[in-house]
């Protein structure tokens, strides 16, 4: 039987490592690519996660918290992003606040890339883009596309059922690098308990009046385009999803945090702390599985002609036309949101108020764009510029 000679298996050994090379080097320069915050004239000191938890340090878990504070003393509020950093909404609002909020009253916590492994990851195999852009009056600014859990290179193996700390309660074995699973985590537990940990010691340290989580969610999905909130938040959650609607003009609903459905942020905040816990979810049509290419267009413009014949039969759980649902709208909708629960909590407590000036709301967002809203890194002060 003749067997392949020498020179066929060097052939073969070389193109095999062309085509590694060729597949893993987008993916090494993603996971490298620094995605650039300036700080605003409102930022007045830089902490990150580790501090609260000095494990985290030097790991791909550790993430910045950029705070904000007032000169007058008042109420707390943490507001975080990129959970799950394939609804990168949440890192967008997050950094134009840091980029432009000045807080008058109390002290303003906020986390843009919660998940920082998540967003180092990515999710080749259904198609999603590595990076998206936005125009801003000074050109594109690029952003890393994550995915939902954080990357295997910084916690592996998955155990084969994940069982939730304290509550014993059995998740899929993903969830165990879900932020949004692992609240309200575990000092000696993985990197991804020891995350949401870190962020429990930081609301109970600090003594934290409000915590806000933004997420965004499905069109096709009940749960989205709404609060998610438990008992102890919801009043305050009534009241602004009432407010935007009236004054706003857009539809804001509100859904109860289920009391059996243990490790989300809404519930777990709640329970193991005075903080009064919500989470913000914006519809993402890029999400939806029955859509066409996803591409960087429809995750900015949020138009789908799929999801178009979808909406005429009504199976989808938000209004939707031919313009789509843009990056603006669902930007917009999580800072008018999150300032209004701000709003309608320092109303009920005035002693612990906080106030913020300078950020943009629901249709200032919609009428200029989220670009409008960035200050270019290159013409900053190199001290003002933090990369995650």
């Amino acid at each position: 039987m003749k067997t392949a000679g020498t020179g066929f298996k060097l052939s073969v050994t070389a193109v095999f490592i062309i085509l590694l090379i060729a597949g893993g080097w987008p993916l090494r320069q993603h996971r490298h690519f620094p995605v650039e915050i300036v700080c605003g004239p409102g930022v007045t000191e830089i902490r990150n996660l580790s501090d609260y938890l000095p494990a985290l340090k030097g790991t791909k878990a550790d993430t910045p918290v950029f705070i904000l504070s007032g000169k007058e003393p008042g109420g707390s509020v943490l507001v975080m992003g990129n959970t799950h950093a394939n609804e990168p909404e949440g890192l967008l609002t997050v950094a134009i606040m840091i980029e432009n909020a000045v807080v008058e009253k109390g002290t303003v916590f906020l986390i843009p890339s919660f998940n920082r492994s998540a967003s180092l990851n990515t999710r080749p195999g259904e198609g999603y883009p590595l990076y998206f852009s936005i125009r801003t009056p000074w050109g594109q600014k690029r952003f890393r596309m994550g995915n939902r859990d954080a990357s295997p290179l910084d916690q592996w193996p998955d155990p084969d059922v994940y069982i939730h700390y304290p509550e014993k309660q059995m998740l899929s074995y993903l969830d165990i690098r879900n932020t949004n699973r692992t609240w309200p985590g575990r000092k000696n537990g993985l990197p991804m308990e020891q995350v949401t940990f870190a962020a429990m010691e930081l609301l109970r340290r600090e003594q934290v009046d409000l915590a806000i989580d933004l997420h965004g969610a499905e069109t096709m999905f009940p749960v989205t385009n709404c609060i998610v909130a438990p008992e102890k938040s919801m009043r305050i959650a009534t009241l602004a999803s009432l407010t935007v609607k009236s004054m706003e003009g857009f539809e804001n609903h509100l859904e109860s945090s289920p009391e059996k459905f243990r490790g989300l942020s809404h519930r777990e905040i709640g329970d193991y702390s005075d903080t009064l816990p919500f989470l913000l979810e914006s519809p993402i049509p890029f999400l939806d599985q029955p859509t066409g290419a996803k591409t960087e267009k429809l995750f900015l413009d949020g138009r789908d002609e799929f999801l178009l014949s979808l909406a005429r039969k009504k199976k989808l759980f938000v209004p939707y036309d031919e313009s789509g649902w843009s990056l603006d709208r669902r930007v917009g909708q999580h800072l008018s949101v999150s300032l209004e629960i701000i709003r309608q909590y320092s109303r009920k407590t005035p002693d612990r108020a906080i106030i913020i000036k300078n950020v943009p709301r629901y249709s200032d967002v919609v009428d200029n764009g989220t670009g409008s809203y960035f200050h270019n890194p290159a013409s900053s002060e190199k001290g003002k510029v933090v990369k995650i």
